[in-house]
């Protein structure tokens, strides 16, 4: 078997996407008791063979099951490791800017491990029907599990082991997916951006946080599960400044976790958010200077219809090759069409003509 990584591509995407109606209110029948589980399987497999093949007509190269069977792009995955469980919170859930998310949460009750997991045979009905393209699995980075949520001091009363515990369970995920055909995995991670943020690290430090600790359990954690993985996985980390109905938390350069993130991770590429001025300059890419790690320009967004200006896209795109060479940059939308079932603010087919544009002008770029 060849050792060589084939993604991130080009032109390329983070993974969610919107949920047609029908899965949408499945969904909630299911829920309500009103529609078994074999019907509503039988239902999402029906809507993700769709999407499968709209992507590869489109010419991606690689293609996603658009969590279609997520409520949320981290909670669903967490609560399936062993020593977690879900929760109703008594507050009003994530506060976004506009927007407030459904009262979930997490809590961590026993030992943290990895297991039996749904999401694994959700992979591998993904790659069962890619017949085209790489099949790319996306989970939440093991940093948000603390970053989420609650850790009780009696099962962790030192939280050197919580991390070890996590970074062993995230080996265990990442090589089961492996064995399960998986070549493309990707990290997604709202906390890096949190840091960026000169709010949120106000409110952080509030409750008692030593950022430039966190940053450095969370870098080595992630390392962790990355020991061992084959030379022919490629695993991407996605930063995501939040993103639930086209609304964003997360506001700030990527300067003051730069040298950490793009000096010490050991991820094949970055996919990071660029769709506005929230983001910054281009400047923190400096630090990008391990010769084989890739960035993936979130240029576009994926939180409203409107398509960019090509050549404005193409401008962006020379400016950060003065920080990173021009062959090691890609281009994505910047976040996922639906972090969270309800979707961001754009139709379905505006969604497509996005993912349309990008590989246009990706193929325009880069030949």
């Amino acid at each position: 078997m060849s050792s060589k990584k084939l993604a991130p591509f080009r032109a390329d995407h983070v993974g969610s996407l919107l949920r047609p109606e029908a899965l949408k209110e499945a969904r909630r029948r299911h829920q309500r008791g009103q529609l078994g589980r074999d019907l509503l399987t039988e239902l999402e497999n029906q809507e993700i063979r769709r999407i499968i093949g709209r992507q590869q007509d489109l010419g991606l190269s690689s293609v996603t099951d658009g969590e279609f069977r997520r409520a949320y792009w981290h909670f669903d995955f967490l609560e399936g490791l062993e020593g977690v469980e879900p929760f109703e919170t008594e507050d009003n859930g994530i506060h976004f800017q506009g927007q407030t998310l459904q009262s979930h949460s997490i809590r961590v009750v026993n030992r943290v491990d990895f297991g039996r997991h749904p999401m694994l045979q959700h992979f591998a009905f993904l790659k069962e029907n890619a017949s085209q393209a790489l099949p790319k699995m996306t989970i939440p980075s093991p940093s948000m599990l603390h970053f989420r949520g609650q850790i009780d001091e009696a099962v962790y009363p030192d939280l050197e082991l919580f991390f070890s515990d996590l970074g062993r369970a995230y080996q265990k995920a990442i090589r089961a997916f492996y064995d399960l055909g998986c070549r493309y995995l990707q990290l997604d991670d709202t906390a890096w951006a949190y840091f960026c943020s000169a709010e949120q690290r106000a409110e952080l430090e509030a409750r008692g946080w030593d950022l430039d600790e966190v940053q450095r359990l969370y870098a080595r954690t992630i390392n962790q599960a990355l020991q061992g993985r084959p030379e022919d996985l490629a695993v991407t980390m996605h930063i995501c400044r939040g993103n639930f109905r086209s609304a964003w938390i997360a506001s700030g350069g990527y300067e003051p976790v730069a040298e950490t993130l793009f000096g010490t991770v050991n991820v094949d590429a970055f996919f990071l958010e660029y769709d506005s001025e929230r983001a910054g300059g281009f400047e923190p890419l400096r630090f990008a200077k391990r010769p084989d790690l890739k960035i993936v320009l979130g240029l576009v967004t994926s939180k409203s219809g409107t398509l960019e200006d090509a050549d404005e896209i193409k401008r962006r795109i020379d400016e950060a090759s003065h920080y990173v060479d021009g062959e090691r940059l890609a281009l994505s939308p910047q976040c996922g069409f639906a972090s969270t079932e309800e979707g961001n603010l754009l139709t379905e087919e505006e969604q497509w003509a996005k993912l349309a544009h990008v590989v246009r002008i990706a193929h325009e770029v880069w030949g």
